[in-house]
């Protein structure tokens, strides 16, 4: 079985995301496990899980776009703003209509700042909120607010009769999609809490190629190897350069590698496209920079790890993950 890579689970509902790692951890006997974004045990769907050396790429991912399918409940409020939680208020919703709702769909566009749940793993002092929550502890959450980024919202489906509004949200790392339910009910006067929630995209992991978590744990060593995929084909925020033959030794032995070593992708309109072009095909999403850091490739195409580039274009080493030979 291959000793690194990725797998694309699709997460059980009830299970933690630290669950599946442990899990998998002992399913592949491997120490090195990790999962790439945390969902909350209520939510399903993708949760990219790294194993052995591409537990080092697990950074990269930070800058993916994820989408999500959502649902939520008009007329609850509860304390984690999700149905999990007690139940605080209830309203009812007459005089709503779908045309007060689908209004609200302009709000949730471009960097939009949110105040994350009293209830969440984001930490205060080393601990999560959720302990002081559940506590009593009154923790200043309004402090903690942040600037999030959404690409995509869309109301998918309103039945006021139901109470239950569902929609499409693609948004940057940070965003608690429990929040954008609650502020929704908000909007409307009548409150709101989340009563599902799947992630259907991770960056380049999507619902229907990922594997359920129970089939995965059943695979033999042989099916296994047919579902990991290579780390370095899924940090598309990273853009390609290639490093000059023979300038191999600089990057292995950590030292700093002048502009003339490598060829960048503008370099490559220059080139011979028809030998240079599987590096420099690089689809839309990949042109975002992550921190000016880069995959770096030999002239052979392949992988050699990552690099982080200077203002003058100077490289360093970052996380070297090719072979020496």
């Amino acid at each position: 079985m291959k000793n690194n890579g990725v797998i694309n689970i699709n997460k059980p509902e009830g299970y933690t995301s630290h669950d599946v790692v442990a899990k998998l951890r002992r399913k592949l006997g491997i120490k090195r496990v990790g999962h790439t974004g945390t969902l909350d045990p209520m939510a399903t769907g993708v949760l990219p899980i790294c194993f052995g050396k591409d537990t080092r790429l697990i950074e990269y991912y930070d800058n993916d776009w994820k989408t999500y399918e959502a649902e939520l409940e008009l007329g609850k409020i509860t304390d984690t703003l999700d149905i999990t939680g007690e139940i605080l208020e209830e309203y009812e919703v007459n005089g709503i209509t779908i045309e007060d709702i689908e209004s609200i769909a302009g709000r949730y566009k471009g960097i939009i700042t949110q105040i994350p749940p009293k209830y969440s793993a984001l930490k205060v002092n080393g601990r999560p909120l959720y302990k002081y929550a559940r506590e009593g502890q009154e923790i200043d959450i309004e402090a903690k607010k942040r600037q999030i980024e959404i690409k995509d919202f869309a109301f998918k489906s309103i039945d006021i009769a139901s109470k239950k509004v569902s929609f499409t949200v693609t948004c940057s790392k940070g965003t608690y999609i429990r929040s954008i339910c609650s502020e929704i009910g908000e909007i409307l006067g009548v409150g709101a809490t989340m009563t599902s929630l799947v992630r259907t995209k991770s960056g380049v992991f999507a619902e229907e190629a990922s594997h359920d978590l129970d089939k995965v744990l059943e695979m033999s060593e042989s099916e296994l190897d047919g579902i990991i995929i290579n780390g370095e084909s899924t940090i598309v925020n990273l853009r390609k350069l290639v490093l000059r033959r023979g300038s191999e030794p600089f990057y292995f032995n950590g030292r700093l590698i002048e502009r003339k070593y490598y060829i960048t992708y503008e370099d490559a309109h220059n080139v011979d496209k028809s030998s240079k072009k599987e590096f420099f095909n690089i689809a839309a999403d990949e042109l975002n920079l992550f921190d000016n850091v880069y995959r770096l490739y030999s002239e052979d195409g392949v992988f050699l790890g990552t690099c982080h580039m200077n203002q003058d274009g100077i490289l360093k080493p970052e996380k070297v993950m090719g072979n020496r030979d």
